[in-house]
């Protein structure tokens, strides 16, 4: 590690004598990265975005962003004499016309969705390991700025191809804009340049589309590789591990190797699935007209949220002044609105919130095995089910089709769901986790099933428990206790200063409720022995 390689060596004198950043480079292509399959979840994300750059630009080279009438003249015979936007003809000459220009589209589909989706399994990673506290609260909000705006880059490119599927959404979303008391229309007419659906939508969510957002994300994806680089990453607990080092492997050659090996996998994933998997077969839905519906209509996945937030909420309505005033459409707005705030808004403050309970104000750069923070794990997968439940009523009218299930009932049992589901998850998690903890605790104190059958003088049958290996063992150990504030009275029966207020006593039980660590590790001390047979299981040494 003191000399490096040839290879680094000369190139980094090469750049040194022209632009003196020789030991730049000798520095940062040495940066280790800690070796664990999670930590490429965000890689997925990255080259899926570096892929919707390649594809996209290619698709723009046919793409006309237009809404004006032409009478369709191309090669799908079935639509053959059919009126329809320069923009659904040049998407149908890019499908059937352009040698390699469906497999193109077909990719750059598929991307779409995985980049949101490695986006969200990285968050996942994140937060339920805990690696967005200090010091990376600033990547984490740039984190969840990129998959805000990530939603409505899908948003605006689902609607470009101007077929009646991509309308039918379009009109849901100027259904939402319209919902907003005093400027919904206001901002109906900025976009759309007019009455719906104008002449200008196509145009303007193009231009949205490829260069105001992508620009955007290139920028934030730029800052949050950067910050990443400087605050090192973080890594499991495990054996020779600490806050202060970092075990792994060098960015050059292994990270590299690695890194562009799982790019070219990525591609190809995408490939496979641009080529045998049909997505969003914008010939067969054909023209979008005002006039013309739909049924079983479905958005992209990552969508799937909002649309089932609009199928559950009850048809309340606010009039304001009675006939003579205006209308808040609550079954529209609440939909809308209150879901992805929810979801975002607390991804955002989440960080700050348990630093606040807990009071942990240290820097971690070694995670949190997410059983070790039964609260923390407990939460996520209450967003989880919450999230899911809206994603899956989404689809009510399939549901109901295909199972053979009134609409009506499954409506209900949504509207149920939504409430119930997250606190059932919420309770089955915390005990699942703690079970987990307390498995861990009896290996560290007993070890491991070793195979090994002994019979003893008295005719009894044990198994030979032996201590597990260092690595696992050094694993569970990195398990450290969550913080709480103190709020206990002195001598004289005052409490802290902090722990006086209403809002200091609620802080201390929220502290002590979220940071209890209720199933501590022993150590164990010899070789243990565990009975076998038909009968309870004994202990002994």
């Amino acid at each position: 590690m003191d000399t490096p390689p040839k290879a680094i060596a000369g190139v980094s004198t090469f750049v040194d004598d022209r632009l003196g950043a020789g030991s730049f480079l000798k520095r940062n292509l040495r940066k280790m990265f800690p070796d664990h399959w999670s930590f490429l979840l965000g890689e997925i994300a990255l080259y899926s975005f570096v892929i919707l750059l390649l594809t996209g630009t290619f698709l723009t080279f046919w793409f006309r962003p237009t809404m004006g009438e032409v009478m369709y003249n191309g090669a799908y015979e079935p639509l053959k004499g059919v009126m329809m936007s320069e923009a659904y003809a040049s998407a149908l000459n890019i499908s059937f016309d352009v040698r390699g220009g469906l497999l193109i589209r077909q990719i750059h589909h598929w991307a779409a969705l995985l980049f949101i989706a490695g986006m969200v399994v990285h968050m996942l990673r994140v937060f339920f390991t805990g690696a967005y506290r200090k010091p990376r609260e600033l990547n984490w909000l740039i984190g969840i700025l990129l998959l805000s705006l990530a939603l409505f880059e899908g948003l605006t490119g689902y609607s470009l191809p101007d077929d009646l599927l991509s309308g039918a959404g379009l009109r849901i979303t100027q259904g939402v804009i319209l919902s907003i008391p005093l400027i919904g229309t206001y901002i109906q007419f900025f976009l759309f340049g007019g009455e719906y659906p104008g002449e200008d939508i196509i145009s303007r969510f193009f231009t949205l589309h490829i260069l105001l957002i992508p620009g955007i994300l290139l920028a934030l994806i730029t800052a949050h590789m950067i910050l990443m680089w400087v605050q090192k990453h973080t890594q499991m607990p495990g054996k020779g591990r600490t806050e202060r080092n970092v075990v792994g492997a060098p960015f050059y050659p292994a990270f590299m190797a690695k890194a562009g090996a799982y790019f070219l996998f990525t591609f190809g994933v995408l490939a496979l699935l641009g080529t045998f998997a049909q997505i969003n077969p914008i010939w067969l839905f054909g023209p979008y007209t005002p006039a013309d519906i739909s049924a079983g209509s479905q958005p992209d996945w990552y969508m799937g949220f909002l649309e089932g937030s609009l199928r559950l909420m009850p048809a309340w309505e606010i009039n304001l002044f009675g006939t003579s005033g205006g209308t808040i459409p609550l079954s529209v707005l609440i939909p809308a609105l209150l879901p992805l705030g929810l979801i975002m808004t607390g991804l955002a403050l989440y960080p700050f919130l348990e630093q606040w309970v807990t009071g942990d104000r240290r820097e971690h750069h070694i995670v949190d095995r997410p059983r070790n923070n039964p609260h923390r794990t407990s939460i996520g997968i209450s967003a989880m089910t919450f999230y899911g439940v809206l994603w899956l009523l989404g689809a009510n009218d399939e549901i109901s089709a295909n199972f053979h299930i009134g609409l009506y009932e499954t409506t209900i049992f949504g509207r149920v769901a939504i409430f119930l589901g997250p606190a059932i998850a919420y309770f089955v998690t915390y005990r699942i986790c703690l079970g987990l903890q307390r498995k861990d605790a009896e290996i560290v104190s007993h070890g491991v099933e070793s195979g090994v059958i002994k019979r003893m003088p008295n005719g009894e049958y044990i198994e030979v428990h032996t201590p597990p290996a260092d690595d696992i063992l050094a694993h569970m150990r990195g398990k450290k206790e969550i913080p709480v504030i103190e709020s206990a009275a002195d001598r004289e029966g005052i409490p802290p200063k902090g722990a006086r207020s209403l809002i200091g006593r609620l802080r201390a039980k929220m502290s002590k409720a979220y940071g209890t660590d209720r199933v501590p590790l022993e150590e164990g001390h010899g070789e243990e022995h565990v009975a076998v047979g038909a009968g309870e299981h004994k202990e002994g040494h």
